[in-house]
């Protein structure tokens, strides 16, 4: 499966996207596009994948994403509603030159980390928010200025976490394709058993070259990369249901508790069980 070239729509009116996307239009698969992407999480939770990242979202989270960043939010259960605030400009939506003036410095270093994928931090979350979230009720020029505002506001306090290790340059348009299959296979099927074969099968090659290949590009191996799918998976059964450990072993693709447990303490460096008692 193809990387999805997204692109949102503009007004006559507007320069680049503002809008609210709510469940059964939130739902996109992995995905890309050349715009910058401001999204703020405004209901749901559920695993967040940019680049080589597997992580988890909930409501009040906000990611900056650079430029042809690959990426998708899946949200916890196929009945959670989600819905998030998507800003999504161009680089030059302002014009070839605003980047390289000096007053621009701060902004164009934000742009620059952004193709690691950042998520922002409790000390920024709080007052950005509501900035994101009038973008897109604001007409006019002050569009521009409150987006400036919420660049300035990221640039200039960094309470941000990178999250992705993968080059977006990196790859070639012929390893770009086997990269996303790989991944959305991954995203599509981690609850059911998944074997070297089967991926390398799906990547079209042997299962040492896959391994190889899956390693150089992501800086980590796929069974690696597994794991940190189907442990952020439990991560939000752990928070947002009552279910039992061991059903939640077995709903994040684990056969045996003992696996499970061993993964979970390697990636979390809590067990389960530590790890809801300490949300709690």
């Amino acid at each position: 499966m193809r990387t999805l070239l997204q692109k949102l729509p503009l007004t006559e009116s507007t320069s680049f996207v503002a809008k609210t996307f709510r469940t059964p239009h939130f739902e996109v698969g992995w995905h890309q596009h050349i715009e910058y992407e401001l999204i703020l999480f405004t209901e749901g939770s559920g695993l967040s994948f940019v680049g080589n990242h597997v992580g988890e979202f909930e409501t009040g989270d906000i990611y900056f994403l650079g430029s042809n960043l690959p990426h998708t939010f899946q949200k916890r259960e196929p009945g959670l509603v989600t819905s998030a605030v998507v800003v999504q400009f161009k680089e030059d939506f302002w014009g070839e030159g605003f980047l390289q003036l000096p007053e621009s410095r701060h902004v164009r270093q934000l742009l620059d980390v952004s193709s690691q994928g950042l998520k922002m931090q409790a000390p920024l979350k709080q007052p950005l928010a509501p900035l994101i979230t009038a973008l897109e009720h604001t007409s006019g020029f002050k569009r521009i200025l409150l987006l400036g505002e919420c660049l300035e506001m990221m640039a200039e306090q960094a309470a941000y976490i990178p999250v992705s290790t993968q080059p977006i340059k990196a790859f070639q348009h012929k390893d770009r394709e086997t990269m996303d299959r790989v991944f959305q296979f991954t995203i599509d099927n981690f609850r059911d058993p998944i074997s070297l074969p089967e991926v390398a099968e799906i990547a079209c090659m042997s299962v040492p070259a896959f391994c190889n290949y899956f390693k150089r590009s992501t800086k980590k191996t796929y069974i690696d990369f597994l794991n940190e799918v189907r442990i952020g998976c439990a991560c939000n059964l752990l928070l947002e249901t009552e279910k039992t450990v061991l059903d939640i072993c077995y709903e994040s693709g684990y056969n045996t508790m003992a696996n499970f447990h061993k993964q979970f303490l390697k990636i979390k460096g809590r067990t389960p069980l530590q790890y809801r008692k300490a949300f709690e």
